[in-house]
């Protein structure tokens, strides 16, 4: 088949676009307000965009409202985020934290998660995940959308910490993501969580090389 997005004539009972670029990492990403208030809030549009220095980004879109999220509010308004990995032993707190848009509403305490202190920047990272982020606020980029007044927004962020649980550093120094179970969206209302992983090395790679799928070297030993 084939169908433009513009005119949405792909003739199926659901939109497709979300499930052909899958499966996409969650990051639950908090912030604070102004007054200090925590916010949680899942996004399923985000990843990283360099290594060095290390970026990550997250977008999201307006409400029908045309209030912008709490997160990227406050992103902007504080400079400061953490990019927390949502995990599938977490996955009905990450639902939970979906469903909440009452602006002042501490999504992290409405979860029963635990805050805890970050390093570097304001905001409070999800102690229950393995992996989090610190990130100062570099730049917002609008990406507008078909519905006037609506619009994306597109929040990168620059890591400036990052947080390993040592209980998903293996004795070679790898990260176990079998063990973490990352969540992630696969369109609709589907999810899924690493439970396989398999190494794909060039031919020309040594054994104590990392060589990216660009043919770039990105680290060795």
């Amino acid at each position: 088949m084939f169908y433009e997005p513009a005119k949405n004539n792909h003739g199926l009972r659901f939109a497709p676009f979300k499930s052909c670029i899958v499966p996409r990492p969650i990051a639950w990403v908090s912030t604070v307000n102004a007054k200090g208030v925590i916010n949680l809030s899942p996004f399923s549009q985000n990843n990283i965009l360099g290594w060095d220095p290390p970026y990550v980004m997250f977008s999201a879109f307006t409400r029908f409202d045309g209030r912008r999220k709490d997160s990227v509010a406050n992103a902007e308004e504080t400079g400061e985020f953490v990019f927390n990995m949502a995990t599938y032993a977490l996955r009905d707190a990450v639902v939970l934290t979906s469903e909440i848009e009452e602006a002042g509403v501490d999504e992290m305490a409405q979860a029963g998660l635990t805050p805890a202190p970050s390093r570097l920047v304001k905001p409070p990272r999800v102690a229950e995940c393995p992996i989090s982020l610190e990130c100062k606020h570099y730049q917002t980029t609008i990406l507008p959308s078909d519905t006037p007044t609506l619009y994306n927004s597109v929040v990168v962020g620059r890591v400036i910490g990052i947080h390993i649980d040592d209980s998903i550093i293996t004795a070679s120094g790898k990260l176990d993501m079998v063990k973490a179970r990352p969540l992630a969206r696969m369109g609709y209302l589907d999810y899924t969580s690493v439970t396989d992983v398999f190494e794909l090395r060039p031919e020309s790679a040594s054994e104590n090389s990392v060589i990216g799928m660009s043919g770039g070297r990105v680290a060795s030993s």
